[in-house]
């Protein structure tokens, strides 16, 4: 807990709205082991097979494994597992542990839990994660019933999965929170309640939720006593409270009312240097997504042109964009992978290094304007207009639409650039239509690997909505997730190719990577946080001192 209160500058209107708030919802004194925290937007769901995101929910619902520091795997509900030669059925033996409520966790629900995620009526966003499982993409499309997944109970303990090709990650998919057991007994007592509030639900992981009610402002993680590793968890509770305003957030940091706050791009540029501050970032990419198959034929013409997209990501400074947005050093860009995900199975190098090509996604204005020039002999245009769809819900793609309109049209001679601002329920719609020319958009690991990435560039993928093709790049995601998958090496060596492939295409032009400014109280240690999958881990939590 920060004793003294630090002085800082606030507005009188953003004062009493601070006090008011104070008064009404932080408490005055903060408790023994209670880490105390902000949250920009309320809990959507706690239902895990339809679920939008894991972030913070693998404290409360805890699968096969975990991850602990830098990804690393650790134990979770299997206490051991084998895998066949093939690398196509894994078996795990389920530790004895309970849910919340006192039942015991069984191999049979995780097959419950699974089937139940997978099957259409469930509409679950994340059933492609299943999708080497014996009979997953069948079932998800109804051309099969939810009892031939490719999973079973031998018995009480143990679990086999069967897949249709070997997952070199697997241990790192099964940390996921999607694959945490479900008690079918609760789901069937509560019926349409069940997981509406937080009462109507039993937790598998460290920490059990308390005070949600589907749409509250507050709530809890507290401690779980019937968790198996109880005794490993220090903290006694962790409560959430909703802070859409960054400066009341900060006031309260200051006011030693939470224990870790978020900054805005502002607020990073005035503590960056402070004591406190510390930087998380994210294994997220923000990139241009080129409409290959525009119906306007000189938008298609020129978007198929790689000396055209080579120029337009030549011309971009990113070095100044990251700058802005974040106001501190962060990792450079060096493809659409981001860094800080997965290192190399032998000498442990950052992928996102290995990834790197030359003259693609570096500063090079001269080298620009000469792949541009030749682009245009090449499609006999003197000048190009194209558009670029931009979300507006996002605080940082105003300055970046910005800054990529001014940059581009600076460089390159006779380019236009036409910003279209829409909400972003209006971008989804436009990107899963292939209404544009040039999407903003972003890509975010679901787990530590780099074919999370890779996989979405695809053709027929989901995500895949211009249109990019490139055999070379198919048979390199091809062998890293089939002949070469129980190949470690070799694995690794062909989603570089891969990755390499977008480089020196440009099929898309990576930007930057999220990174995240918090100021975090220093008494509060133990947290873990990844760069994918869940990324905020409190088992191991605690507030030195108290």
């Amino acid at each position: 807990m920060l004793k003294k209160r630090r002085t800082f500058i606030i507005g009188l209107g953003a004062a009493l709205l601070c006090s008011l708030f104070l008064i009404l919802n932080v408490a005055n004194v903060q408790a023994k082991q209670v880490l105390q925290l902000g949250a920009q937007a309320p809990l959507d769901t706690i239902d895990i097979s339809t679920s939008t995101g894991y972030g913070q929910t693998g404290n409360i619902f805890e699968s096969l494994y975990r991850l602990g520091q830098k990804g690393k795997i650790e134990a979770g509900l299997a206490k051991s597992s084998q895998v066949s030669d093939d690398g196509l059925t894994w078996t795990f033996k389920i530790r004895k542990a309970q849910f919340s409520n006192g039942d015991p966790i069984r191999a049979q629900d995780f097959v419950y839990s699974w089937q139940r995620t997978i099957k259409p009526t469930t509409k679950s966003p994340y059933t492609n994660l299943l999708s080497n499982i014996k009979n997953a993409p069948a079932i998800a499309d109804g051309k099969l019933d939810p009892k031939q997944l490719g999973v079973k109970a031998l018995d009480k303990h143990t679990l086999q999965v069967t897949l249709t090709k070997p997952v070199a990650y697997m241990k790192t998919l099964m940390a996921y929170p999607l694959f945490a057991p479900q008690d079918q007994k609760v789901i069937e007592k509560y019926g349409k309640k069940y997981a509406t509030k937080s009462k109507y639900m039993v937790y598998s992981g460290p920490f059990k939720l308390k005070g949600w009610s589907g749409t509250s402002e507050e709530w809890q993680f507290k401690k779980n006593p019937r968790y198996w590793d109880y005794k490993k968890v220090k903290l006694s509770a962790v409560k959430f409270t909703v802070l859409e305003n960054t400066s009341t957030a900060l006031y309260l940091y200051q006011d030693g009312r939470l224990d870790l706050t978020q900054l805005d791009n502002q607020q990073v540029e005035n503590y960056s240097s402070n004591r406190d501050f510390k930087r998380y970032p994210y294994a997220q990419t923000y990139f241009l997504k080129y409409n290959f198959n525009s119906d306007n034929q000189q938008v298609k013409h020129i978007l198929n042109n790689q000396d055209a997209r080579l120029a337009l990501s030549l011309a971009i400074n990113r070095k100044t964009m990251n700058n802005r947005l974040y106001g501190f050093k962060t990792n450079p860009v060096t493809g659409f992978v981001a860094s800080g995900l997965a290192n190399s199975p032998v000498k442990k190098v950052d992928f996102a290094k290995s990834q790197a090509v030359p003259h693609t996604v570096d500063y090079e204005p001269k080298l620009a304007k000469e792949y541009w020039q030749k682009a245009l002999k090449a499609t006999g245009m003197k000048k190009v207009t194209l558009s670029l769809t931009v979300d507006s819900d996002n605080p940082n793609t105003s300055y970046v639409s910005q800054y990529l309109k001014g940059q581009l049209e600076e460089i390159l001679p006779g380019f236009q650039l036409n910003l279209r601002t829409v909400p972003s329920q209006v971008a989804s719609s436009r990107d899963h239509e292939g209404d544009y020319d040039i999407l903003l958009s972003a890509w975010g690991a679901d787990f530590k690997d780099p074919i999370s990435f890779l996989e979405i560039m695809l053709p027929g993928a989901a995500n895949n909505t211009g249109g990019f093709k490139n055999a070379d790049y198919q048979k390199n995601v091809d062998l890293a997730t089939n002949q070469d998958a129980n190949d470690p090496s070799q694995r690794w060596a062909d989603m570089v190719e891969a990755a390499q492939v977008l480089n020196r295409t440009q099929s898309l032009t990576p930007l930057y990577q999220n990174e995240t400014g918090y100021l975090q109280n220093p008494k509060v240690k133990g947290i873990i946080h990844n760069t994918a999958g869940t990324q905020w881990s409190y088992k191991t939590a605690y507030i030195k001192g108290q």
